[in-house]
């Protein structure tokens, strides 16, 4: 029969709990970067099969294409957002948060990305809500059904991580390698890679990692905007491709 573990003996009770060793943000951190959270941010190749339909990218230029999508293109914006949404929610601001998302979907070009970013954003709102039960996210999950916010997934992140206590640095790196890792399982599954590769792929992708969260970190929402006009290309001929693996 199953018991608590308090009634199991030998069990260190209120001490071994997350509150007393100060676990509680790196479980939120791993929780919603594993792929198994449903929201949907594992269904997107973030432009990686446009760049595998048109033969411009090989096992080879991965890491350079990742690096490129790091420093140049979700992390001067998504990254950017997040961050930005993360201190505004911590502020108890949300107004401000709206401006950021607003800023932050006015910046994605095509149909399919600000699609992507709306769709994720607002199934982790709502996730969110009833995993966590901040009354923060449920209120933004609310505007974003109101339609008074698009609900973007980075800004969406941003909220979530603030309102469970995550830090913001630790926020915007999970959120960064939560990306990466959406990236390698892209290449797994559009066979530019294998198993023992991505996981070489994502270790390579640490010290950009920490470049860009650093960078993410001191910009302000003026800055929020990618500069990867190759994948916003590469996207739009994918949206228009006749068959897709990936909802981007």
């Amino acid at each position: 029969m199953y018991r608590k573990e308090g009634d199991i003996a030998g069990d260190p009770g209120p001490a071994g709990t997350t509150a007393a060793t100060g676990l509680g943000p790196l479980l939120v951190s791993l929780q919603l970067t594993d792929s198994a959270f449903p929201s949907g941010f594992y269904t997107l190749s973030h432009s990686l099969e446009g760049y595998a339909q048109a033969g411009a990218v090989d096992s080879e230029s991965l890491p350079s294409l990742l690096a490129d999508l790091l420093l140049h293109g979700v992390g001067p914006a998504d990254a950017t957002a997040l961050a930005l949404a993360h201190r505004a929610t911590a502020a108890g601001d949300p107004e401000t948060v709206v401006r950021i998302d607003e800023h932050l979907f006015a910046t994605k070009l095509g149909r399919e990305m600000r699609q992507a970013a709306t769709r994720t954003g607002r199934q982790l709102l709502d996730l969110g809500h009833e995993v966590f039960g901040h009354p923060e996210i449920g209120d933004y999950y609310d505007r974003v059904v109101r339609r008074e916010a698009p609900g973007t997934q980075a800004v969406a992140a941003g909220v979530v991580y603030a309102a469970t206590g995550v830090p913001v640095r630790q926020a915007v790196a999970a959120d960064l390698f939560a990306f990466c890792v959406s990236f390698a399982g892209a290449a797994l599954r559009l066979r530019l890679t294998d198993h023992r590769t991505a996981q070489t792929l994502l270790r390579g992708a640490a010290p950009v990692i920490e470049t860009t969260v650093d960078a993410a970190l001191r910009r302000e929402l003026d800055d929020v905007g990618a500069t990867v006009f190759a994948s916003d290309v590469m996207s739009g001929r994918h949206e228009r491709a006749e068959a897709r693996l990936f909802a981007s």
